[in-house]
């Protein structure tokens, strides 16, 4: 296999070698929008996605949750749509880049002479959403037909939140006309031979504490001071995170997503050389597994607070309270087509808590299960790095992947609550 000469060929066509999968090229493709924050161009993933509804010969609906933000969803019916449907989600948003750092144009998916396709999104997650969509062509191909329906949904924002996508779009009407059963988000690589499912996700805490105390000038020993206060406070944090990373260290059934993590982000305060100031702030980046008792949590953080000095208090820039974890018991339905269809293709599963944040929280949120999996094992975690790169035939082999768990999902009989 020869490697790129170039990146796109003139007048915005592409240039791909003749013998390259059309999958491959479809993904390259894809790769090239520059969906990336803090300007993604949504508008040029709505044409592509518009095009990719053509082909499919499916219906595309379009809901604006907020100005310039879409939501686009491909419905294929199923024989019996009163039935639960199966969600297949995908955000077209991608975090920025330091082409600086980057081996090549980050958004010209440069194909090396492994196969190696670099681009910002070829983990995160532009790999799945061309997976689902060419499953799907297959299956129709083949002459398939679901007997519950699909929504294939493509959302905006998620890497800045999703507040602009799909947590407001969850408490819409139309996301519940949707009907959802079960749905399938994004996942990691797996560097081993073992692919990584995600039941669950940590709540991220963002946490500033307000440390004030007596001013006065720098030659003096003043008492009561906002850095003493703030000396303390980073240290109860600070420590906290020593014992939990000691935990995860010394533990070999713990992941990161088992332990709380916790990070000293910004310290604010101070005017001037010799002025003591009269207030200085901390802010931390807490991320809290499922089975922390988060209401004990918050009362350990007010402790931390008291024994810091009088007035010490705090304020969240952001505060996840949803504890929903999906089953991955045999016993449920949805796992256990989902569990199957992998051990018929011989797949390793491992299952974790998500140790950072995707749409799934919100999915979850509103009582629906959900699976994080991303099929690209043997494959370095390079989401939001430089480099970014997927090979292609771990995406070629995750279209297959798809191709069975698809069907096995959308074939799960009624359940008691259809009856």
């Amino acid at each position: 296999m020869l490697p790129d000469k170039d990146g796109p060929g003139v007048g915005g066509g592409q240039s791909f070698p003749e013998d390259e999968d059309p999958s491959v090229s479809l993904f390259r493709d894809y790769l090239r929008l520059r969906t990336v924050h803090p300007e993604p161009d949504y508008d040029a993933a709505l044409r592509f996605l518009d095009r990719i509804a053509e082909e499919l010969e499916l219906p595309l609906k379009k809901i604006e949750v907020f100005p310039g933000r879409v939501i686009s969803i491909m419905t294929w019916e199923g024989t019996n749509p009163t039935l639960k449907s199966i969600l297949l989600n995908s955000h077209t948003d991608v975090v920025p880049v330091y082409q600086e750092h980057w081996k090549y144009d980050a958004f010209s998916a440069f194909k090396d002479a492994e196969g190696n396709i670099y681009a910002r999104g070829s983990q995160d997650m532009k790999c799945v959403t061309i997976q689902y969509i060419q499953a799907v062509r297959r299956l129709k191909a083949r002459g398939w037909k679901p007997t519950r329906t699909l929504h294939l949904m493509f959302v905006p924002d998620e890497e800045v939140g999703g507040y602009k996508g799909m947590e407001t779009f969850v408490k819409q009407p139309e996301f519940h006309k949707l009907n959802i059963g079960f749905a399938l988000d994004e996942g990691l690589a797996n560097p081993t031979d073992a692919f990584t499912v995600f039941y669950g996700e940590r709540n991220p805490w963002w946490i500033t504490v307000h440390c004030p105390g007596s001013p006065g000038h720098g030659s003096r020993f003043v008492e009561n001071t906002a850095a003493e206060k703030l000396r303390h406070v980073m240290n109860s944090f600070l420590d906290f995170r020593e014992k939990e990373k000691h935990r995860l260290n010394t533990s070999e059934c713990f992941t990161l997503g088992d332990v709380t993590t916790v990070n000293m982000t910004m310290v604010k305060g101070g005017v001037a050389y010799n002025v003591i100031p009269a207030e200085m702030d901390v802010s931390f980046d807490l991320r809290i597994p499922p089975t922390v008792n988060l209401q004990e949590f918050e009362r350990q953080i007010k402790q931390w607070c008291k024994e810091a000095g009088e007035d010490v208090t705090y304020d969240f820039a952001q505060k996840h309270m949803n504890q929903n974890i999906t089953s991955t018991d045999e016993s449920d339905p949805w796992w256990n087509a989902f569990s199957a269809s992998c051990k018929e293709m011989n797949m390793t599963l491992k299952k974790e808590i998500f140790p950072a944040a995707t749409d799934s929280r919100f999915i979850r949120a509103v009582g629906i299960p959900a699976i994080g999996f991303s099929p690209m094992n043997r494959t370095p975690i390079l989401l939001h790095d430089h480099n970014e790169y997927l090979n292609e035939q771990v995406f070629l082999k995750g279209i297959s992947v798809y191709e069975r768990i698809i069907p096995a999902l959308a074939s799960v009989a009624a359940l008691p609550n259809e009856a």
